[in-house]
């Protein structure tokens, strides 16, 4: 297989236009990778919003504790997760948390790491007040959307 330069473009574009980040195509003893560097996302400021708090796609068993929760009738403005990934509370194991119930948080306080493709993103408190209540056990996996906690 002889590699033609245009062949080569349009296979830096498809990487480039795409979700990939790299790709290998091989053929007898010639080879060609095409890798995209990996941009570091920093932390992100989230903005609540009334979203509901169980994905569409949630197993059977966190429906449930779902429908828990809104009967308790969480007091304060949520804080809901980005992105998809793995929720922490503290930087790293053992260290003390970021926040607990009954923590006063300010605005743009780190309230917890949201973990996603091995980059760590810390999530902002977008309001002050009072932590009411935390929705999401330490390294547990959390969706788009999803309530991570409430501040009074």
């Amino acid at each position: 297989m002889n590699f033609e330069l245009d062949y080569i473009e349009k296979l830096v574009k498809l990487v480039s236009e795409s979700d990939l980040t790299e790709l290998t195509l091989e053929e007898g003893e010639e080879a060609i990778v095409v890798r995209k560097e990996k941009t570091v996302v920093q932390a992100q400021t989230i903005v609540p919003q009334a979203i509901a708090a169980t994905p569409a796609a949630a197993p059977a068993q966190s429906a449930a504790p779902a429908e828990e929760k809104k009967e308790d009738a969480p007091k304060g403005k949520p804080i809901t997760s980005p992105m998809v990934g793995t929720f922490y509370l503290a930087s790293s194991p053992g260290a003390k948390p970021f926040v607990e119930v009954g923590a006063t948080v300010s605005t743009g306080q780190v309230v917890c790491i949201i973990e996603a493709m091995k980059l760590m993103n810390e999530i902002e408190s977008e309001v002050s007040g009072k932590v009411t209540q935390i929705c999401v056990k330490d390294g547990e996996a959390v969706e788009y959307g999803q309530v991570l906690m409430y501040v009074e």
